[in-house]
């Protein structure tokens, strides 16, 4: 069912609109997933991010961790992603090379840069509203023309930016509730293009934006000080991204393209250990890339067929309170892929793991500054595409590098 409103990622929706036909590029999370909204929960793996409740950028997990502030709280900071995508063995056979030649690439990656920041303010002793404004998804990937086989290459340019408006009830000592939307707005460049010998044909061209609305909602249940649990839902309905598409030549003016993104389920606990200076936590996330099946278009039909699968990723993290002015965090993650038998030279996705550390320095107890850092880890896969003209096969193996800083404060 197409509908225009469009899901709490339509960060993804220029994701997936990065996924045109020839493919465009993402080297992040498993699927289109990024976590960019927090230096402290990069730190730790995002384990426990949906009711650890440290500053304000939990509200972007979990809503009704809004209701753990008895202070207005913001955060602000800035993330940094540096990925690395390679391309081994590849065999490109095409109009140019009819018996085959070598396709490989060292650096299809690039850095993208993710402000945010967060609000919390609460009312009373009950309830608590919060606002903020962060990008879930911002890469650019270039496959430059050295690139044998351009029409499963080339230009990918993708940003996103994420208005997020929430309130969350305390309803006693232990339940607590919130609700948000989301109001996103995406944009996306993508080029691909054919060389058939006697001329260059425009494979892929699209430059298209869009807003969408989704929501959210979440509860938090708390045993003791010590001890709570969170538990959160995002649903994502049909996406429409607009605006003119060029394909093999032919330009279709404000074409409209329609995809299912995921819905979203997390849950996660936190623990500080009784008399200790030691806190551990996790979560499990649930994400629902069955959506992700075709890319439709209303001037051509279906695009492409993806078959993706639903996915999950296991987060295990600790916090060392050293001191007053120190905190010590570090987690690990496994984010498994979203790909099943349809798979991408352009889209390496792959099982990953993270690999995550961080710190927070409290300037006094109202004021602190965050740093967090994770090196993500892919895996290689063989991949395989075609067109009526030309074939690729090869390996991908994509990593990143992800460093976040962020200053909080409550007034």
């Amino acid at each position: 069912m197409r509908t225009r409103m469009q899901g709490l990622h339509l960060f993804k929706k220029t994701l997936l609109v990065s996924a045109l036909s020839l493919s465009a590029l993402q080297v992040n999370a498993a699927g289109f997933q990024l976590n960019s909204q927090s230096a402290t929960g990069l730190g730790r793996a995002f384990a426990g991010d949906a009711v650890i409740a440290d500053n304000a950028s939990v509200m972007a997990r979990n809503a009704a961790a809004m209701a753990l502030f008895d202070k207005t709280a913001v955060s602000l900071g800035v993330n940094f992603l540096k990925t690395d995508i390679s391309i081994s063995d590849g065999v490109y056979t095409g109009p140019t090379a009819p018996s085959g030649t070598s396709s490989n690439y060292d650096d299809a990656g690039g850095v993208s840069v993710s402000p945010n920041i967060h609000v919390i303010f609460p009312i009373n002793d009950k309830f608590a509203i919060g606002a903020n404004l962060y990008s879930n998804f911002g890469t650019r990937t270039d496959f430059d023309d050295s690139f044998t086989g351009s029409e499963f290459g080339g230009l990918t340019d993708v940003k996103s930016l994420n208005l997020g408006l929430a309130a969350s009830y305390r309803i006693n000592q232990q339940w607590s509730v919130g609700a948000g939307i989301d109001i996103i707005y995406g944009v996306g460049e993508l080029k691909r293009t054919l060389d058939i010998g006697v001329a260059e044909i425009t494979a892929l061209d699209a430059d298209v934006d869009g807003f969408a609305v989704g929501f959210n909602l979440g509860a938090v249940f708390e045993l003791n000080k010590n001890n709570r649990f969170g538990l959160s839902y995002h649903y994502s309905p049909e996406l429409e991204v607009e605006g003119d598409v060029t394909r093999n030549n032919v330009t279709t003016e404000n074409d409209s393209l329609y995809l299912g993104l995921p819905d979203m389920a997390e849950f996660s606990g936190y623990h500080r250990i009784t008399d200790t200076k030691y806190a551990v936590h996790y979560s499990v996330q649930w994400i629902g890339w069955s959506s992700f099946d075709t890319l439709e278009s209303d001037a051509t039909g279906t695009v492409s067929t993806y078959k993706w699968k639903d996915t999950m990723h296991f987060s295990i993290g600790g916090t060392y309170y050293l001191n007053e002015t120190w905190t010590l965090r570090t987690g690990y993650m496994y984010d498994m892929s979203a790909q099943d038998e349809v798979t991408s030279i352009s889209v390496p996705d792959s099982d990953r793991q993270w690999f995550s550390g961080g710190f927070t320095y409290h300037f006094s107890e109202s004021s602190n500054v965050d740093f967090g850092a994770t090196y993500l880890l892919g895996k290689n896969v063989s991949v395989s595409e075609s067109t009526a003209l030309s074939s690729i096969t090869g390996t991908t193996h994509a990593d990143a590098l992800l460093v976040a800083v962020q200053y909080s404060h409550e007034f």
